[in-house]
């Protein structure tokens, strides 16, 4: 499992899983919604947290920074 979600989208990710999880938290969504705010805020969070997103490899998305070629490789 290797990092497919970048830093800034991570830190989106974290702040709406904050936000939806608080909405349904003190109660500002109801009827089914609050539910759903909790699943998809709690996805978003642990998605942000750990730096993978399962959809995005299915989709073969990747939004994490190129990482630099090591000193003295040929790209072989």
């Amino acid at each position: 499992m290797s990092c497919n979600v970048g830093g800034i989208e991570r830190a989106i990710r974290v702040l709406v899983g904050l936000a939806l999880i608080g909405l349904a938290y003190f109660q500002l969504l109801t009827g089914g919604w609050d539910v759903l705010a909790y699943i998809v805020g709690g996805v978003a969070l642990l998605t942000g947290f750990i730096g993978y997103c399962p959809a995005w490899a299915v989709f073969r998305i990747n939004t994490c920074a190129a990482k630099p070629a090591k000193a003295g490789s040929t790209g072989h």
